[in-house]
């Protein structure tokens, strides 16, 4: 997937978008590319060439009946991924990612001494916005075009006693590391509560492409009573996409909340699926 001229993002994020919200409808080609205000094979082109598979099959991976089957196949996913251990490495398709908690002294001085380095680029999914430390990536966030600044705010806001320097640049190669495929290892770096980081490690055994259920994660982590604080570890990841919080659903197929909205939740695993069944 490369990211090529902004005009061609901001057009196929708005068909991506589209797909995302009116997926019951499940929109054919032509409606997609008259969205994006380019011709059908022009979209189809280039579509293929961003998401890595067809408008049409990124579409049928979105409907509820997809995501019941997919969590019916991949029952035993997280029984399987948990035996090899939660420290291991995690893959997002070419991409290696590790894995470093915060101390509990960085937690309770909330970032003091830290230098986090954070910027904005384009990404298929909308604008994302990247924070880091000198050990990793501790935040990764996904905004449209005009709440960009209220999800900068929101992201310092986790880190408030931080020095920030803005880096564009360095969200372009995060962006282009994780969506072009270039086979890189990325680490993260992530603040969270002991009962949070072990959600979020067990969040990364979940293959791409793969889904799993709240109380699956639960039963993992302590018991299967603890959904609700699963849900609410799953809500509170710092990082999107790497640490896949929106690769856990409910039991019945329905994708609960995202909190980078759950239509690009819904595009995200259309996409990671499509992939993973090519």
């Amino acid at each position: 997937m490369t990211i090529t001229d902004s005009k061609t993002y901001e057009r196929l994020a708005r068909a991506i978008r589209f797909a995302a919200e009116h997926y019951r409808d499940q929109p054919n080609l032509e409606r997609l590319a008259e969205v994006a205000h380019l011709s059908p094979h022009h979209f189809q082109r280039v579509f293929t060439q961003w998401a890595g598979i067809s408008p049409k099959k990124f579409v049928a991976h979105m409907t509820l009946e997809s995501a019941k089957s997919n969590l019916i196949r991949n029952r035993n996913v997280l029984d399987t991924a948990l035996e090899v251990g939660l420290s291991g490495p995690s893959r997002l398709h070419d991409l290696s990612i590790t894995f470093e908690a915060m101390t509990p002294g960085q937690l309770r001085a909330k970032g003091y001494g830290l230098s986090i380095k954070y910027g904005v680029a384009a990404s298929p999914f909308g604008f994302c916005v990247a924070f880091a430390t000198p050990k990793g990536l501790c935040g990764l966030a996904f905004a449209w075009e005009d709440d960009i600044e209220v999800s900068i705010k929101r992201m310092i806001g986790k880190w408030p006693a931080a020095n920030f320097v803005q880096d564009n640049d360095f969200a372009v190669k995060i962006s282009s590391m994780i969506f072009d495929g270039s086979g890189q290892s990325i680490n993260l770096h992530a603040m969270g509560t002991n009962f949070q980081i072990k959600v979020w490690q067990a969040l990364l055994t979940i293959p791409p492409g793969r889904t799993a259920t709240y109380k699956s994660i639960a039963e993992k982590v302590c018991t299967a009573k603890a959904s609700r604080a699963v849900g609410a570890a799953n809500g509170a990841n710092p990082i999107s996409l790497l640490i896949p919080c929106h690769r856990v659903i409910r039991e019945s197929g329905a994708l609960a909340g995202y909190a980078w909205g759950e239509e690009r939740k819904r595009a995200l695993l259309a996409w990671e699926s499509g992939l993973a069944a090519e």
